[in-house]
């Protein structure tokens, strides 16, 4: 398949204003409503979106993804419904509610495409337009997307894999914390790709004591490791307790993906060399002003491409002006 354009990036760019708004369900509950009550700028008749997303409990990511949704749909005059679990099953039943509510717009993540490709094929038939994001940058024409809110999962990891060769790594490991998630897969494969050496560790996501004590056992087993990159802010955050516990903070550098407003002041403070940030906050909020659009006037934003809003590298030299927008919730 033909990988976007980096010029994209400048669409989203001009897309929208930035502000913020507020917190994530956790996984599996029934749908939450942004009504935001006299707040809308727009006359267009209210419509409905189900937002649903692969979120576990405790990933701020989320948080991030769903404060821009909220306000696009504020803005756009629109209930907005979210939902998350990080079970594609259960995900797939969440988009199962959603056309069943006969919503007029499903934004969904495709962590786990196959277990969400039947669903989505009964949402395009009963003519509910679908947008991804996030998730699913390889597939989500095939699902019946009209377009693609997020980075470039391999793309981005291949910009992990530069940075950490011009910080002369040799050894990295990359610890994927959900297994079966096809964009921490592509994120890791793209890391390998730069430098071959690349170690692949699984850890459970969804317990923080696991990822730490497996990430120390690891560390205490590979005596030439000299790098560890974590592939959410608030695991990257753990793995960097873990580091220090063993005292190995001045050999073992840590690098991220994502951002949250912890993660810049740690890379402020020095004590996590970069990360890779996607702006989570523009992908809830693309995707849900898509579907406004689309019922507004038939657009289709992307033109049949997606939307790239990644891959920034963030580090010591960009953290603090990153820092000021993460306080507010939007980075």
């Amino acid at each position: 398949m033909r990988r976007p354009s980096w010029r994209k990036l400048v669409l989203v760019g001009a897309m929208v204003p930035m502000l913020a708004l507020s917190a994530c369900s956790s996984g599996g509950r029934q749908p939450e409503t942004n009504t935001a009550a006299g707040s809308s700028t727009v006359t267009t008749p209210r419509m409905k979106i189900a937002l649903i997303t692969h979120a576990g409990a405790g990933d701020t990511f989320w948080d991030i993804v769903r404060k821009g949704a909220e306000e696009a749909s504020a803005k756009d005059n629109v209930e907005l419904l979210y939902t998350a679990d990080p079970e594609g099953g259960r995900q797939a039943q969440l988009v199962q509610q959603a056309i069943d509510q006969k919503v007029d717009g499903i934004a969904v993540t495709l962590a786990k495409p196959d277990a969400l490709k039947d669903v989505l094929q009964k949402a395009v038939a009963a003519g509910i337009p679908v947008v991804s994001l996030n998730s699913g940058a390889d597939v989500w024409r095939g699902l019946g997307a009209f377009t693609h809110f997020g980075s470039d999962e391999t793309l981005a990891g291949a910009a992990v894999g530069d940075k950490l060769n011009s910080l002369g790594v040799k050894h990295p490991i990359c610890v994927i914390h959900e297994q079966g998630n096809v964009a921490l897969d592509a994120r890791c494969a793209g890391v390998k790709s730069k430098v071959p050496s690349t170690e692949v560790l699984f850890v459970q996501g969804t317990d923080m004591t696991q990822v730490s004590s497996t990430v120390t056992a690891k560390l205490q087993a590979t005596s030439d490791a000299d790098a560890v990159v974590g592939l959410g802010a608030p695991f990257t955050l753990t793995i960097r307790k873990a580091v220090e516990s063993l005292g190995l903070q001045d050999k073992i550098k840590i690098a991220s993906f994502d951002m949250n407003g912890e993660m810049a002041q740690a890379i402020e403070d020095g004590k996590v060399a970069f990360t890779v940030d996607q702006q989570p906050w523009l992908q809830g909020y693309g995707a849900v002003d898509a579907l406004w659009q689309n019922k507004r006037g038939g657009f289709k934003l992307g033109g049949g491409e997606p939307v790239l809003t990644g891959p920034s590298i963030v580090d010591k030299s960009a953290a603090a002006d990153v820092l000021k927008f993460a306080q507010q919730g939007i980075r």
